[in-house]
């Protein structure tokens, strides 16, 4: 990023439900009282929401309020401008979000009841131990007789969260819960967070190893590069079970989908196009890597010092190999040198990565993924009418890129399969089926991507991704196999 743009205020963001709160408040009980906390509110450019009355007193009223907000500082605003119109007194304020996590977001709950000795029996001693026996005998009867073959660990060490950096395992753990929410909601598929103490490579894949029995997959998140790449790489390596790192294929996998609708509404092949990506990362690499894959013209990747290229000095080794299979044209220059002329930009990156001026000086026809997050890095507004297609990693613009759309149906498909790994062909298996959810009659500028709340997404990832997995023999079973029967005895399992 340059010196000039760095120094570029950032925009103001909309207000969101992220950062909204309830008021409780007393106003007196005639008319234009609540008139009046709505010119306070508006003033504060917060937005209002939901108004619901307490209860009715003598002489007031009291109603609970609710507000969104840009951030907490903007939201201490509104409730001093609340407080001082006259006759209002606020009894308390609840932030809405730390509400929905008080002890936590996610809990364990059984599938059979256990009301009689008969259950008890059956469920814990003496009747599990023929259970155990038999997976003592065939250790593949786990996958059919214990929770493996619908859970997935999701490991992190806490170094990479978010747009928050290295907070520590603690600190990411609602964020782990909140994914473990999203494959239950999305794809029906149980997953636990793991946050882990350590930052060391070897003590990380040597707890990941010692975990997996317990897992029929494993998702690392938020665990900061270029450490990723080896924890990755290891445990793929020496894992049986899918191991994959979200922020580096969800995301390719989503952009990829995106992609490939945006190059039909503006008739572009992929092999002629040029991609710039902003962010050179763990999920500016996956990006590069998926969209090679999938046979785009030419990519250049781009961190802070400018273009990578074949040669670049002081690039680790996966940046290096990268470089070598990129930039076709050996372009060297910043982000915003290299973008004349572009068809695609993919920003993985953070605020004013690239400048409006820039992007107005790409190809005609240019797709702008910006994906920086909650900032991106240009502000949509500003080339809007420059661009034919923009799409953010927010859900207040059009065109959300959003992980959801991949992981839970990745996962579900490879474990309905038991595969034995993620590869390349499942994960251009997934982008395809993402894109394909939206019937080509009814792509458009605004609408490339489908919404992450479409219910047909995870089950068409899970079945293209099953397939894939069987085709590129990676499945330990047919996605035709019959469920295991619950009626038969653990003992006649094959």
């Amino acid at each position: 990023m340059s010196e000039e743009l760095s120094n570029v205020p950032v925009p103001r963001l909309q207000p969101s439900a992220s950062y909204s709160f309830t008021m409780r408040l007393h106003m007196p009980q005639h008319g234009g009282a609540f008139a009046r906390i709505a010119r306070a509110i508006a003033d504060a450019e917060a937005m209002l929401g939901a108004i619901d009355l307490v209860r009715v007193e003598s002489q007031e009223v009291v109603r609970d309020v609710t507000v969104a907000c840009v951030d907490s500082a903007h939201a201490e605003a509104v409730v001093r401008a609340v407080r001082d119109v006259e006759g209002v007194r606020v009894d308390s304020v609840s932030d809405r979000t730390f509400l929905m996590h008080k002890g936590g977001k996610i809990e364990v709950n059984p599938k059979v009841s256990i009301k009689t000795r008969d259950d008890l029996s059956m469920a814990y001693t003496p009747g599990v131990a023929r259970v155990s026996m038999a997976i003592h005998e065939d250790p593949a009867k786990a996958w059919a007789l214990t929770i493996k073959s619908n859970t997935v660990a999701i490991v992190s060490d806490g170094t990479a969260v978010l747009g928050l950096g290295d907070i520590g395992p603690e600190a990411a753990m609602p964020v782990m819960e909140g994914k473990a929410m999203l494959f239950k909601e999305f794809a029906g598929v149980d997953a636990f967070p793991l946050c882990i103490d350590t930052k060391d490579v070897e003590e990380i894949v040597a707890f990941v190893k010692a975990a997996a029995p317990t897992f029929g997959g494993v998702n690392l998140e938020d665990i900061s590069a270029p450490r990723c790449f080896e924890i990755e790489r290891r445990l793929r390596s020496e894992l049986d079970i899918p191991v994959f790192h979200d922020d580096q294929h969800g995301t390719a996998i989503v952009v990829l989908a995106a992609l490939l609708n945006a190059l039909k509404v503006v008739d572009k092949r992929a092999q002629d196009i040029t991609v710039v990506v902003v962010g050179a990362g763990a999920a500016g690499l996956a990006c590069a890597d998926m969209m090679l894959a999938h046979g785009v013209g030419d990519v250049i990747v781009c961190n802070r010092a400018g273009a990578l290229y074949a040669g670049a000095e002081q690039l680790d080794p996966d940046r290096a190999a990268l470089a070598a299979r990129t930039n076709k044209r050996g372009l060297r220059g910043m982000a915003d040198d290299v973008l004349r002329g572009a068809d695609v930009l993919v920003g993985v990156s953070g605020p004013r990565a690239v400048s409006a001026a820039a992007v107005r000086r790409m190809a005609p026809g240019a797709i702008v993924f910006a994906m920086a997050n909650p900032v991106p890095e240009l502000p949509p507004e500003e080339v809007r009418d420059d661009v034919a297609i923009i799409a953010t990693g927010r859900s207040d613009y059009p065109n959300q890129i959003n992980n959801v759309l991949a992981f839970p149906g990745v996962f579900k498909g490879a474990l309905e399969v038991r595969a034995r790994t993620i590869n390349e062909e499942m994960k251009l298996a997934a982008a395809n089926a993402i894109a394909g959810v939206i019937p080509e009659d009814e792509l458009d500028t605004d609408y490339i991507i489908p919404s992450v709340f479409n219910r047909h997404v995870a089950q068409a990832v899970a079945q293209a991704v099953a397939d894939a997995a069987v085709t590129s023999g990676v499945a330990r079973r047919e996605r035709s196999v019959r469920p295991y029967d619950p009626l038969t005895p653990p003992e006649a399992i094959r």
